[in-house]
């Protein structure tokens, strides 16, 4: 299954790049001159299928005073982004501006356009040097940038996008391994924990160190592989597959497996490959191990598609390096040191396996029997994000109660099995309250009925005219767009807890919060995520006062309170 849907991504047709939209620097050509010395001329070339707003030019000086600009006349038409009739120009537009200035000053030009196709670009600022005695040269943009900022090495996204343009992998792969490391303690990677204990734990009592270390490798090889692939795919077609696998068919399958695959803990049945298959597959080795390790690799492959689908800075920063230079080799490589920085929780469980594990005796079965009950609760939180919020609190419900009761009947622990079972069934009845009383948040199941948190209020957004309606109408706020799906686990972590922050909600206060929701996918979402080179959520975009896009305030993936408020900060005095 995970080998066909990566072959499908390779194989899609990638003549689809050739009707990408063009750089705004390249769609809309910038240069400037003096034509005598009190008026410099500034011209835009626009590139054929793109338009250009007259309302929205605007120029500066430093080193200088401008007069106002003689802006010609446009082609009227109604305009669906701004809801009203405005002057457009196609293929080249000159301006001329009075200016004093003695000798040397730098002009600064800003202005919008849009493609014909629908995309609408940020607003645009160029720059260029010119002097009252050099009358009639000609000076390009010396800085032409969307959203006022260029790449910073001082944010971590600028630091691993100019470690990739480098080249070096003896400096990448170590930067992408460490990185990795730091995300495998994100809800991004650690369900993948007990789904390998699971595994291991099934092996019986007799697992050796070794025999966990193999497993744990099988395992993290075929999730590094096969996140690798996919990564690269991502990266050439140009669109999330985050979204893509995060379906009710694609999650309700896995949550199926687990379910199917606990019965095994219980002793419904022996784990292991029909021998059948093992026969074709390993005929001239132990058939039985063999056949083990290809079901571990392909349940690590698996676990890759469908429980760590989340979009962080290292990931976000190697799938844009492999979209704009297509190099597989250094963008690959880096996404497969990634994912074994990813896997190191994985391989300490397989190296600890044989001293954690006891060797014999019923209380092994315990262990199985709590490993079962983990990979349901996996099952429920898998399929969760495509639920409505009160069917998971009654699955965590029933498997609250249920194992309380066991663990209350179990003779073998005394005194400390009842004690347990009764905190797990009473974590179970306060999931059945919260679900009868209207509550819809299995992590804060009687929250409703106390005084809950102040949510932050965004206004939704469906498309790239809609965005830059939203911005046009901010009244001089900093604005900052959240990238959000229903899938997104980092994206639900920081609207409960870093955005439901009091210090954070203040800073809101002075800024316009706008939302684009991009569960559906459709061709709407995947515009609106083109438009900022974005593969997919969290992701988090501010623009200033002028409706410039902040690119160094960009957040990718997770951040918590504490942090997000510094990225506030800097948005806010910019």
């Amino acid at each position: 299954m995970a080998l066909a849907v990566v072959w499908a991504l390779l194989s899609a047709p990638l003549s689809h790049a050739a009707d990408d939209f063009l750089e705004p620097e390249k769609a809309f050509q910038f240069s400037a001159k003096m034509i005598d010395a009190r008026t410099a001329e500034v011209t835009y070339k626009i590139a054929d299928g793109y338009y250009m707003y007259r309302e929205r030019f605007a120029f500066k000086a430093e080193g200088g005073k401008l007069g106002e600009p003689v802006i010609p006349p446009g082609k009227v038409k109604f305009d669906d982004t701004f809801q009203k009739n405005v002057e457009i120009y196609h293929r080249e537009v000159t301006i001329r501006v009075p200016v004093e200035a003695e000798g040397s000053f730098t002009l600064t030009a800003t202005g919008q356009g849009c493609a014909d196709k629908g995309l609408c670009y940020a607003p645009m600022e160029s720059q260029a040097t010119l002097s009252t005695n050099g009358v009639g040269q000609v000076a390009a943009a010396s800085g032409a940038v969307a959203a006022a900022a260029g790449d910073s090495q001082d944010t971590e996204m600028g630091r691993i996008e100019a470690a990739l343009k480098s080249g070096r992998l003896v400096a990448i792969l170590p930067l992408f391994l460490l990185l990795g490391v730091g995300l495998s303690l994100t809800p991004c990677v650690l369900p993948m924990v007990p789904i390998l204990s699971s595994i291991i734990v099934g092996e019986g009592s007799q697992v050796s160190r070794g025999r966990g270390l193999a497993l744990s490798v099988a395992y993290s090889l075929g999730m590094a592989l096969i996140y690798t692939a996919l990564g690269v795919a991502a990266g050439l077609v140009g669109e999330g597959l985050a979204a893509t696998l995060q379906n009710p068919w694609a999650l309700g399958t896995f949550a199926t497996l687990m379910a199917v695959l606990s019965l095994s803990m219980f002793g419904v049945y022996q784990l292991q490959v029909p021998a059948a298959i093992q026969h074709k597959l390993m005929k001239a080795s132990d058939r039985q191990a063999s056949g083990k390790m290809i079901g571990v690799f392909v349940m690590g492959a698996m676990s890759a598609l469908i429980v760590g689908p989340c979009v962080a800075a290292p990931l976000a920063g190697a799938l844009l390096y492999i979209s704009q230079t297509r190099d597989v080799v250094i963008g690959g490589s880096a996404l497969f040191a990634m994912a074994i920085g990813m896997s190191v929780p994985l391989l300490l469980i397989g190296v600890s396996a044989g001293a954690l594990l006891p060797r014999a005796g019923a209380w092994m079965e315990s262990v199985k029997f709590f490993f079962g009950v983990l990979m349901l609760g996996l099952a429920v939180w898998i399929v969760s994000p495509v639920l409505p919020g009160w069917l998971p609190m009654l699955g965590w419900a029933a498997l609250g109660i249920g194992y309380g009761v066991y663990l209350v009947w179990l003779k073998q622990w005394g005194w400390v099995s009842k004690a347990v079972g009764v905190a797990f069934a009473l974590l179970g009845l306060v999931q059945l309250v919260g679900a009868a009383t209207g509550g819809r948040d299995a992590l804060a199941p009687l929250a409703h009925l106390t005084s809950p948190a102040k949510k932050a209020e965004f206004t939704r957004v469906k498309s790239v005219q809609e965005l830059d309606a939203a911005i046009m109408r901010a009244n001089g706020k900093t604005v900052m767009l959240d990238f959000y799906a229903d899938w997104c686990v980092s994206c639900k972590e920081m609207e409960k807890l870093t955005f439901s922050d009091p210090r954070v909600q203040a800073q809101f206060a002075h800024m316009v919060l706008v939302q684009a929701d991009v569960t559906a996918n459709n061709d709407d979402d995947k515009a609106l995520l083109k438009r900022f080179k974005l593969f997919g959520p969290p992701g988090i975009i501010f623009f200033d006062k002028q409706g410039r896009e902040l690119q160094d305030a960009r957040v990718i993936g997770y951040q918590d309170a504490d942090k997000f408020l510094r990225s506030l900060h800097n948005a806010n005095k910019s």
